[in-house]
């Protein structure tokens, strides 16, 4: 018999095709009608991050996630492994082991899947479908939404999260009814495309949404909140013993978190903001001054806000050691300047100025000590005189050298005058008319004494534009760029 490859090929093609048209007619017999086809194709990845390794549900999240759905990876990730050990649970150790490949400890390695599902302890997934319909949420959200959150045992509330890396300063408030959000308050299970997950600097760091939604803002993604997903959820620890544990925990956390996102101020939605800086038990935020010019200028960043709260509280403990002990005293410099502009001290600014009467230094049982070498006040400010010039400094604390510099002043021919100068261009003489009377300005939260006259004064050590025209301590190293 004659052989005829093309006869065997067309019948190859033709049960093929046969094969291909009787499941298509029964996949659309069998799957509903009007349902969509699975937003889930590409896979999702379960990422576990919050939980506490001492006291946690891994157990019944892992065994809920996997009934309902049993091909989904889930991914436990933690610097240690929980105790005692879940049997069956996949661990992402992010403190990398010197017998591992430096892989073994990235995201990247173990995440495989188009979406990345981030799952507080103690979520359950019921009904099975929850994770669909976020994928079909985020798969039909608008242009700049690049996260949806579902609500985990309670409803999420939309804020609106404005991060200025300029201030250091992440500020939250309420976001009216149907906009899009920049944070959620709340427990969340939050669903992102793995490829988003991986391009954060700092993708597992806690409190995991915190820290997530802050470097979102940075890259001016929003986030989408699912109203009709709700995830069952058991809050972990349980005991109050884990809880008291787990609030310690998370304090910490949030903390280095914020020093790591340079984020020193967080204002909430209804107040109570919260400081990440240096303290009086720290140092500053910020080393020696080098040309009038501190790094974080170089940095387009001004003044950390915990650094200004440390100047202002500086400042007014100074002013009332000087007011209680009659010691005559105006605002100099860049201070003077600060409170004319600002009513308040520069925001890139890094110290206080205050002039006073050379006469007065006697009256001030702290300067008179600060005269043989320093002394520290009952508050923990220490006062001494700078090594720097004829001068008296005044320091936030031993640890924290933020500073208040006093200027010992004397008149001479209708002149005010002093015996040391740095060398600023603000360091003039002026009239001994300005300081009689002297006014008071608002500054640092106070009414302040400053020179009559005082914007003349400005012009005469500043230039013309001074107030109008604001500028870096010294533009030839470094000019403030124009909006």
């Amino acid at each position: 018999m004659m052989r005829c490859p093309l006869c065997h090929a067309l019948v190859a093609v033709t049960l093929l095709c046969n094969v291909l048209l009787l499941y298509y007619t029964w996949h659309l017999h069998v799957r509903p009608a009007g349902r969509p086809p699975s937003s889930l194709s590409a896979g999702v990845t379960i990422l576990v991050r919050e939980f506490r390794s001492f006291e946690h549900g891994l157990a019944e999240l892992h065994h809920s996630f996997l009934r309902a759905r049993p091909s989904l990876q889930i991914l436990v990730a933690s610097e240690t492994a929980p105790y005692p050990p879940v049997p069956g649970i996949t661990l992402l150790r992010l403190q990398p082991s010197p017998e591992k490949p430096a892989t073994a400890s990235q995201l990247e390695t173990h995440i495989h899947t188009r979406l990345v599902a981030l799952v507080p302890d103690g979520c359950a997934l019921d009904p099975p479908d929850l994770l669909e319909r976020m994928a079909r949420g985020l798969r039909d959200a608008p242009p700049g939404v690049r996260l949806v959150a579902a609500g985990a045992g309670a409803a999420l509330r939309c804020l609106h999260l404005n991060v200025s890396q300029r201030e250091w300063t992440a500020q939250y408030r309420v976001a009216g009814a149907g906009q899009l959000c920049g944070a959620v308050s709340g427990a969340a299970v939050v669903l992102m495309r793995s490829r988003d997950l991986f391009d954060l600097p700092f993708p597992l760091s806690r409190p995991l949404q915190a820290a997530i939604f802050i470097q979102a803002a940075l890259r001016g993604w929003q986030v989408k909140v699912m109203d009709d997903v709700m995830f069952p959820r058991t809050p972990f620890p349980a005991t109050d013993h884990g809880r008291w544990k787990a609030e310690q925990a998370e304090r910490a956390e949030e903390a280095a978190t914020m020093r790591v996102l340079n984020v020193r101020l967080v204002r909430g939605p209804e107040g109570g903001d919260r400081w990440f800086g240096c303290t009086k038990e720290t140092p500053r935020c910020f080393g020696t001054v080098v040309g009038e010019t501190p790094e974080y200028l170089h940095e387009g960043r001004w003044t950390p806000p915990c650094c200004l709260r440390a100047l202002r509280l500086t400042a007014l403990h100074v002013i009332k050691v000087l007011e209680a002990n009659n010691v005559r005293y105006w605002l100099e410099g860049g201070s003077l300047l600060g409170a004319a502009r600002h009513g308040d001290i520069i925001p890139w600014d890094y110290d206080v100025d205050l002039g006073i009467y050379l006469e007065d230094v006697t009256l001030c049982p702290e300067l008179r000590g600060a005269q043989g070498g320093s002394l520290i006040d009952e508050e923990g400010f220490v006062w001494e005189r700078a090594v720097e010039g004829d001068f008296f400094r005044v320091q936030y604390s031993q640890s924290n050298h933020l500073h208040v510099d006093l200027w010992p002043f004397y008149p001479r021919d209708g002149l005010m005058t002093r015996d040391s100068w740095t060398g600023h261009p603000q360091d003039i003489e002026f009239p001994e008319s300005f300081l009689q009377p002297l006014q008071t300005l608002p500054f640092a939260g106070a009414l302040v004494q400053a020179p009559n006259h005082h914007v003349e004064l400005l012009k005469m050590k500043f230039g013309e534009k001074a107030i109008e025209v604001p500028q870096y301590p010294n533009p030839a190293v470094l000019k403030m760029a124009r909006r």
